[in-house]
């Protein structure tokens, strides 16, 4: 029951003193007490009733409600018989809590309170527990199949005050009931349900995100394509969905708790569904993919992609630029995989995901990309819009593999902002995400180029330090390219011999020695525009300068020490 309802009530002869904010919250028992310190009794929910009997000055009241709030009460009712009006500093100090307080009339008896409270808990917990049945037919007539899984939450909100949201493995909204999530909780109630799930914990798993609990439960694969219940939890942490719940479940009874694994079945169902509908996808991305992999001609693969088109981008007269993205998911200690992971399937289910707009809520907003695998890599074909007037307005059959505009395209860096928080926590410490992006292109024979340009991107991004790592094709005409594979003893001795010397003579002298090495290499070696960077005067800048030159025995007028230096602070 609600606070609320206990003001609501005239027989109580409860008067409200301060907390209106507060009257939303759950009683779940009551308690009377005189105690100094009743925390030892206190297991949250409670309305706790007192006489004020432990009061002996104005400085109780403080840490009385300090523990009462700490125990998670739902409110305070003090009654007037002892003291006659209820004392200010009791007041105030609920204010500062958020404790919401109540006024006992004297006439009424803190045994007429407990009455009421335990008759009505009591009745509500066999209303709900007797009303279960009812409730999982309700779902079943009214599920998914009937219009989505907004359905099954707003009967959850509707029958059971809950609200609840449907997220996917990286936080994105795929479904809710009422207002979304603010922005960022998806996200980290995510990463929760992700750490739990590699712990091995069973659900529903228990979060606290900006002050709120949630409770987490795991939407499992119920289809032909689901996975048995011995497999490895690393082929699904990173593609099951999640039903969040604002709520504790941890003191729920044992029939609300069986409800919500039927919600999380029935949402399952309408999964399936919806993978089924994206076979057709994954199809035509494969057969474009076997195509370009095995030399096609290009007219073969031009006549395949304006079978596809239509699919991916409906409705558009010009056809679409492409880009390639390439993706790989490798578990074991030191990249030595896994024995008997198909990492396959699980990349090609998370570059899904990946390739889908954050802030884009739905299950359907994933139905323009086209995902395929082979082996362990997953390989995305994306369509984007040919600009008009440019030259990828162009038939597909032309010969021209030059890259389209790049303006509207997909970037390596922005695939993994959003979500590389939750994806971390999914691959623990034992798990590894690394992906590339190509150029785009706008004709069938470019694609082959494009496909081995995302391949040699993700390369790049595998050969850096991180769980969670992508890089782009505008990396691959830059000495970064060059710098991930460069063995990791080569790179300590090469920055080691050129900047030990720095650093140790600035920790000495606190010089500055290496920031004025950066910008002076930064300003392509001219001397007025570095020491006005650095607000110097140029004959400063020439002493630091040659207080460089003298400890490294190098010459900042030669372009191979300059070179040198840029190389060793880049690995730095």
């Amino acid at each position: 029951m609600r606070l609320r309802a206990l003001l609501e009530t005239d027989a109580l002869g409860l008067r409200l003193l301060g907390g209106e904010d507060e009257l939303d919250r759950t009683v779940r028992g009551v308690m009377t007490t005189d105690l100094r310190d009743p925390s030892r009794y206190l297991s949250g929910g409670e309305l706790v009733l007192t006489g004020l009997a432990w009061r002996r000055d104005a400085a109780d009241a403080e840490p009385f409600v300090r523990i009462l709030a700490s125990a998670g009460v739902a409110g305070l009712a003090a009654g007037e018989a002892e003291l006659g009006a209820i004392p200010d500093d009791l007041v105030q100090a609920c204010l500062r809590h958020r404790l919401p307080l109540f006024a006992v009339n004297e006439s009424v008896a803190f045994a007429t309170i407990t009455e009421h409270v335990v008759r009505q808990v009591s009745g509500e917990r066999a209303g709900d527990l007797a009303a279960v049945v009812d409730r999982h037919r309700r779902l079943m007539t009214s599920g998914p199949a009937g219009g989505g899984p907004e359905v099954v939450l707003d009967l959850l909100g509707s029958d059971l005050d809950l609200r609840a949201w449907v997220l996917s493995p990286t936080g994105r909204q795929i479904a809710g009931a009422g207002a979304p999530l603010p922005p960022g909780i998806g996200a980290a109630l995510a990463g929760e349900h992700l750490s739990a799930t590699r712990t091995g914990r069973r659900g529903p798993h228990r979060a606290v995100v900006r002050g709120l609990t949630y409770s987490l439960f795991p939407i499992r694969n119920t289809g032909r394509g689901a996975a048995p219940a011995t497999r490895d939890v690393r082929e699904t942490v990173l593609s099951d969905w999640l039903l969040a719940v604002e709520a504790d479940a941890g003191d729920w009874p044992a029939a609300r708790l069986d409800l919500l694994q039927g919600v999380t079945q029935l949402i399952a169902v309408e999964r399936d569904r919806r993978d089924a509908a994206r076979t057709v996808r994954r199809r035509l991305a494969q057969e474009v993919l076997e195509l370009v992999q095995t030399g096609a001609p290009p007219a073969e693969i031009a006549a395949r992609l304006r079978v596809a088109a239509p699919v991916l981008l409906p409705g558009l007269g010009t056809a679409p630029h492409w880009q390639v993205v390439v993706a790989r998911v490798e578990w074991g200690e030191g990249g030595t995989g896994a024995p008997g992971i198909d990492a396959g399937p699980v990349a090609q289910s998370l570059l899904e995901e990946i390739l889908v707009d954050p802030a884009t809520a739905g299950p359907d907003s994933a139905d323009r990309i086209a995902v395929a695998h082979t082996g362990d890599e997953a390989i995305a074909l994306v369509p984007l819009p040919a600009v008009p007037g440019a030259d990828g307005d162009a038939p597909a059959e032309e010969d021209e593999a030059a890259p389209a505009p790049d303006g509207g395209g997909l970037h390596a860096d922005a695939l993994l902002a959003a979500v590389r928080g939750p994806l971390s926590a999914g691959l623990a410490d034992d798990g590894r995400l690394t992906l590339g992006v190509s150029a785009a292109v706008h004709s069938a024979e470019g694609l082959r180029g494009a496909l081995e340009e995302a391949r040699h991107a993700r390369r790049v991004a595998a050969a850096r330090p991180g769980r969670v790592c992508a890089a782009g094709h505008h990396e691959l005409a830059s000495h970064v390219l060059l710098l991930p594979f460069v063995p990791d003893d080569v790179r300590r001795a090469f920055t080691a011999r050129l900047l030990d010397p720095l650093r140790d003579y600035d920790r000495r002298h606190r010089a500055e020695l290496i920031p004025t090495l950066e910008a002076f290499l930064d300003c392509d070696g001219s001397w007025t525009r570095c020491a006005g960077r650095l607000h110097l005067h140029v004959n400063t800048l020439r002493y630091r300068v040659g207080r460089i030159e003298q400890l490294t025995g190098r010459d900042l007028a030669r372009l191979e020490d300059k070179l040198d230096f840029f190389l060793a602070l880049r690995m730095s």
